[in-house]
């Protein structure tokens, strides 16, 4: 069902309203039968697009509207969320960054909405990966992620004055005969200290010896910063989660 402007050849051409057999609508700018330019997508589920269009896909500024209450506004590039966008998640949640095959790719900033803390740093394929900074309420953690979890040398910087530097290590995993068939469990890396300092200019980038080291972890030396690994944990289960949300978004 078509209301709307035509080409020579009675194709779509110009501004137009259309039903679709599934209950979609779309009503924008039609080129030689394809949504080309600005139009609006409403799907029967209650999701939203408004946007450009590019040969039927979305392509250029758009926002989506998501059924859960999510809402990503940012660039598309054949109907992918790719290059620079904010997504707002069902549970108050936000990432502002750059984006690419719809996964968080490249610089961005998550927000915590339950804490208020904030991750600023580098992505890969949705996961934290690279140097960056995990800004708590009365401290941040300045390093390097690997897959999601801190790993390397790193430093905490406190609101008092100083510093405490060191490094986390992945414990090593023993293996038991008779569990070679269970999927192994995820270990969570350990922070090791080395030394407290007034505050210092130390980033992630200063230094060539970046590359995490693999060690054993003994008992002596271990310390865990009361605030972090707890905050740290829950949510990155929150971030799983949203990251489910924005792949399913558009089934």
């Amino acid at each position: 069902e078509y209301e709307g402007d035509r080409d020579a050849e009675g194709k779509r051409h110009g501004f137009g309203k259309a039903r679709l057999p599934n209950g979609d609508t779309y009503e924008g700018e039609y080129e030689h039968g394809l949504r080309s330019g600005h139009g609006t997508y409403r799907f029967k589920n209650g999701a939203l697009y408004t946007g450009n269009y590019l040969q039927n896909k979305k392509h250029g500024k758009g926002v989506f509207f998501y059924p859960d209450g999510s809402k990503y506004a940012g660039d598309w590039v054949h109907d992918q969320r790719q290059g620079y966008g904010e997504y707002l998640y069902a549970n108050g949640d936000t990432y502002t960054g750059e984006w690419a095959n719809n996964k968080r790719h490249g610089q961005g900033t998550y927000v915590y909405k339950n804490t208020g803390s904030k991750y600023v740093g580098c992505w890969v394929n949705g996961i934290q990966d690279g140097p960056a900074e995990l800004i708590h309420l009365n401290h941040r953690f300045k390093g390097r992620f690997l897959n999601g979890k801190p790993l390397g040398r790193g430093k905490f910087i406190f609101d008092i004055g100083c510093e405490q530097h060191g490094e986390y290590i992945q414990p090593v995993q023993e293996k038991e005969e008779e569990e070679e068939d269970e999927p192994p469990l995820s270990v969570e890396p350990i922070w090791k200290v080395s030394e407290i300092t007034k505050l210092t200019p130390w980033s992630p980038d200063d230094e060539e010896l970046l590359v995490p080291r693999e060690a054993a972890v003994t008992e002596e030396g271990e310390d865990h910063p009361a605030s972090d690994a707890g905050e740290e944990g829950e949510e990155k289960r929150e971030e799983e989660v949203n990251q489910d949300q924005e792949d399913e978004g558009e089934k």
